[in-house]
């Protein structure tokens, strides 16, 4: 089944307001005068969503956050609510991101019940999931990925409101890249593991993306394969150039 690509940019704690403004204005004014066929996500850090939803205005790319809280509201210090961020313009949120796995010991749990919140905010979520280059090596990728997916899925999860991210740890921000026939292994198991968790039309319809040190190098090969539906882009969404380039590469 075609699946319309998508391209998101995960802008990580980058960008002050000046340069973010100026990055998401570039690629709003590209995509607007281009039209491509993919669809198009930014997700910049929460203290500049207002300002980059302004400057996204007119064009068809997408806001999103990077995280958000289980819960709607209340005394949960640094949190932010998904109805916070739906409030503010997003459209997607990113949850289960193996830097808020690693760093914040978040587990599939979490991120489930972080993405039904979402979901029941109106969001649509991006769950991550992804393997270590240990457990890649020891032949553990596919009952890693397996376990992430079917804890961390939402209920109620389906193809109009869930993407999942496929991002081996060991690709983030080393400048390794799995080999897309690597990667398109991972895309095919995670597919099949949705026929099981969700059903057979939900997992052909639902986007895969691939969130590894994406680049325009590496971008056609990648996105040519046929379950990978468009990537989960950190390093290269902070370059207008090298983003907008890989846009072009998904149509």
């Amino acid at each position: 089944m075609q699946r319309k690509k998508l391209i998101a940019g995960n802008w990580k704690m980058n960008g002050l307001l000046s340069d973010s403004k100026k990055l998401a204005q570039e690629i709003a004014t590209a995509v607007k005068s281009a039209k491509p066929s993919c669809d198009v996500l930014v997700c910049p850090p929460f203290v500049l969503l207002t300002t980059i939803k302004k400057a996204l205005r007119g064009s068809k790319v997408m806001l999103g956050a990077q995280d958000c809280s289980m819960f709607e509201k209340g005394a949960h210090t640094g949190d932010v609510s998904p109805y916070q961020l739906k409030d503010a313009g997003c459209d997607f949120v990113i949850l289960g991101h193996s830097e808020r796995r690693a760093d914040h010991k978040e587990s599939s749990a979490l991120v489930k019940a972080k993405a039904e919140a979402a979901l029941n905010a109106g969001l649509k979520v991006i769950i991550c999931v992804g393997e270590t280059l240990a457990e890649r090596e020891s032949g553990k990728a596919l009952e890693v990925v397996e376990k992430q997916v079917k804890a961390s899925l939402a209920n109620g999860a389906n193809a109009s409101n869930t993407v999942i991210a496929y991002e081996p740890v060991w690709a983030i921000g080393t400048g390794k890249t799995a080999t897309p026939q690597d990667a398109e292994e991972v895309h095919a198991h995670i597919r099949n593991v949705l026929v099981q968790k969700c059903s057979k039309a939900i997992a052909s319809r639902m986007k895969i993306l691939y969130g590894g040190s994406m680049k325009p190098s590496n971008a056609a090969e990648l996105l040519k394969e046929p379950d990978i539906d468009g990537g989960l882009i950190g390093g290269a969404s902070l370059k207008s150039e090298d983003f907008l380039e890989i846009i072009r590469k998904a149509n």
